[in-house]
């Protein structure tokens, strides 16, 4: 990956929308070579796909939760009997092993607190292996996640 390419990543994830003329004029390059180059990235892996970022506000879903979870056991089998589950789960925006007190971490939208009891009762809870759940709620977004750093 050279600094073209870097500049490529880095106009991509700032906005993907844009023509390939502006994307080749804003790096410098010719619109043929910046095609190529996002193919080649997307040939790479670096590129998995493009998507529009939503507003979760404007969704209506204004409760954004973080859940932990602690499983009963760390063994392959409940692990990936979990991590099974939890891709069965709509309701469930990320997941991410950690490493600390929890074995789990959930992220979790939702329009207010009656729904996020439903995602409780009817997702969270039909969970396998989960011997402890603790939920955060965010009260404000003050960084929103804009793209990995390149360079």
């Amino acid at each position: 990956m050279d600094r073209i390419d870097r500049l490529l990543l880095n106009a991509l994830q700032t906005d993907s929308s844009r023509s390939l003329a502006d994307l080749a004029e804003e790096i410098g390059t010719s619109t043929s070579g910046c095609q190529r180059r996002i193919k080649s990235l997307e040939a790479a892996g670096l590129i998995m796909g493009f998507s529009a970022r939503l507003d979760p506000q404007r969704l209506g879903l204004k409760l954004q939760a973080f859940v932990e979870i602690t499983l009963n056991s760390q063994s392959r089998e409940s692990m990936d009997r979990f991590e099974q589950a939890v891709g069965d789960f709509e309701d469930i925006l990320e997941c991410h092993l950690m490493s600390g007190s929890a074995d789990y971490i959930l992220r979790i939208a939702a329009h207010d607190l009656e729904q996020f009891d439903r995602i409780h009762r009817e997702c969270l809870a039909r969970l396998p292996g989960v011997s402890a759940m603790r939920s955060s709620f965010a009260i404000r977004t003050i960084k929103r996640w804009r793209g990995y750093p390149t360079g």
